[in-house]
């Protein structure tokens, strides 16, 4: 991959993209297989494939047996939530927090790795699509403004994208969740099995299938196929899983359009007054400290939701007083996450005689069931949720608590115990005007560029639609035969499910949006944004493949539209 270090020399391109995670890979491949001249800007560092330093290594050959010291653990107080896997194998992923500050005006966990890649690296990997229940509800319901595009917009190109990056899964026929081009689907085991069975017979609702995941169970090009080590967090050397760094950074790089420039921290996008259009983007260098600028005639910016939004807010100019793009007054409002981290758990007697093999990167998936129909409608509550969840044996770890010894402890551990199962639901955010970033220019980040005032809560749809989240498991599980099932909500501030969306989004009335059905900003037609900050609202669906279809689209969207000259 090239490097450009070039220092102060201005240097022009036909297209920049500021960001090298999941959609700014996607953009990159695109743009330089239509033959463009690309930036790609990293505000980390360098990471090649397969050089991911923990990725053969066992808990052994790691500091404190892969565990983090308390005074490791001090720099990372967000990062080191419960269920990301911080870890001895996995802490060079993640920011330390107090590197990368941020004002909590309401508590909000923004979760985070800076490197090329970026959580293209760490991510869950489910990919579902969404559906015109999705994009039609803000219209139906009056919640917000209208998606300017439909499923049939979309549809083509979640195709595109599934083919290159392989997902595996189960077509099931769903209007809520629509079926995409699938490589064979993992297995479920016998449990699950038994539970999918009974819910196909106790409920007309509802189903259960295997989780729709991007890992491959049949190898493209280099890529092989899942080896099920359960290491996916350190990166995989085999490409098994979509990563930018494995699939769409390397088809980039195969055209030799490609330049990658790591530690470069965008500070700010430049408006030229007399285009009316993006001349370029200004730059901090992490390593020396010096800014550098950067020109081309169209800019992608994919540096995350909230790390797209803190860079136009911060792109300030006589045209642009309040960021750039911002005639609306959308920019920074309207952001969203996944509610999550409550459901139920339960024990099945059965299947003594069985156990469960390997270590499968999927779980079971139940769609959402709720207010998609007349029939399916709640009082309570707009929209829906998810269930993800799994079923496997206990091992010899259940009997640590016991701290016993000696010949009956020897005899417990040689022996499986009961077959468990959970459902964890995830739920659908509002997208709510008053959920919103801001700058803030009195704390500055390790690089001296200002942070962000995050305010953003639940409120009471989600609330309300958390009650069910967590009964209807629990119904399920019962219903299915399990025994001693017990319904939790261990709860969760917005920004734990690291699916942050909005703050710059699509519609139809530059008034209400900031962007076009294309990506493409009202105001400034050079500039696209296809990170999560487009989306008009939330789903409840894990909206990776979503940033993916719609970054492919404008992509190439955005190379028409050059060589017509209309940018």
């Amino acid at each position: 991959m090239n490097f450009n270090n070039e220092g102060i020399k201005e240097v022009t391109y036909d297209a920049i993209v500021i960001g090298s995670g999941i959609s700014g890979g996607w953009v990159a491949k695109e743009l330089c297989e239509n033959g463009l001249k690309t930036l790609v800007l990293e505000r980390g560092r360098m990471v090649k494939h397969p050089d991911y330093p923990t990725a053969n290594l066992e808990a052994w050959e790691l500091p404190n047996h892969n565990r983090l010291s308390e005074e490791e653990r001090k720099e990372y107080p967000i990062q080191g939530r419960p269920g990301y896997n911080l870890e001895q194998s996995t802490k060079h992923w993640w920011v330390k927090d107090k590197e990368h500050p941020y004002t909590q005006i309401k508590p909000f966990d923004w979760i985070r790795g800076y490197h090329l890649g970026g959580r293209s690296l760490m991510w869950g990997r489910y990919s579902f699509r969404l559906s015109d229940l999705d994009f039609e509800a803000n219209a139906k319901e009056g919640i917000a403004i209208d998606w300017p595009v439909r499923y049939k917009d979309i549809s083509p190109w979640y195709e595109y994208v599934e083919k290159f990056i392989g997902v595996s899964g189960k077509a099931e026929g769903l209007s809520q969740l629509p079926d995409g081009y699938f490589q064979k689907p993992m297995e479920l085991n016998c449990l699950e099995h038994h539970v999918r069975d009974r819910i196909s017979k106790l409920y007309t609702d509802r189903i259960l299938t295997i989780g729709r995941v991007a890992h491959l169970t049949e190898p493209i090009g280099t890529r092989g196929i899942c080896q099920s080590r359960n290491r996916c967090m350190r990166g995989c050397p085999y490409g098994a899983y979509f990563s930018s760094n494995s699939s769409t950074l390397p088809a980039a790089v195969s055209t030799g359009n490609l330049t990658i420039r790591p530690f470069s921290a965008v500070s700010e996008i430049v408006y030229d007054p007399n285009t009316n259009k993006a001349s370029g983007v200004r730059i901090i260098d992490t390593e020396n400290g010096q800014s550098y600028e950067y020109f081309a005639k169209i800019i992608f910016c994919n540096a995350s939701t909230l790390g797209t939004t803190g860079i136009l807010l911060n792109s300030k100019s006589e045209r642009f007083p309040n960021g750039l793009g911002n005639d609306s007054g959308e920019l920074g409002h309207n952001l969203m996450d996944h509610h999550f981290r409550l459901g139920a758990h339960g024990y099945s007697e059965d299947f003594q005689n069985r156990y469960d093999k390997g270590r499968r990167p999927t779980g079971v998936y139940i769609p959402r069931f709720q207010n998609i129909n007349e029939a399916t409608k709640r009082k309570n509550y707009l929209r829906g949720f998810a269930y993800q969840g799994e079923a496997s044996r206990e091992n010899w770890w259940r009997n640590i608590k016991e701290a016993d010894f000696g010949v009956s402890f020897k005899n417990a551990i040689q022996h499986p115990g009961k077959w468990k199962m959970g459902l964890m639901a995830f739920g659908e955010c509002l997208p709510y005007h008053e959920n919103k970033v801001t700058l803030n220019h009195k704390v500055k980040d390790i690089n001296g560029l200002p942070t962000l005032n995050i305010d953003c809560e639940w409120k009471q749809n989600e609330f309300e639609m958390r009650k069910e989240m967590m009964s209807a498991a629990a119904e399920m599980l019962e219903r299915c035969g399990l025994k001693d099932v017990k319904a939790y909500d261990r709860g969760c501030n917005p920004g734990l499910g690291i699916h942050e969306m909005g703050t710059a989004r699509m519609g139809r009335d530059p008034k209400t949006s900031v962007l076009n059905g294309f990506n493409q900003m009202h105001t400034t037609k050079n500039v696209f944004i296809t990170d999560g900050s487009f989306m008009t609202s939330s789903a409840c669906q894990n909206p990776s493949l979503t940033y993916m279809a719609f970054s492919a689209r404008a992509a190439n969207y955005a190379v028409k539209q050059l060589k017509v000259n209309n940018l």
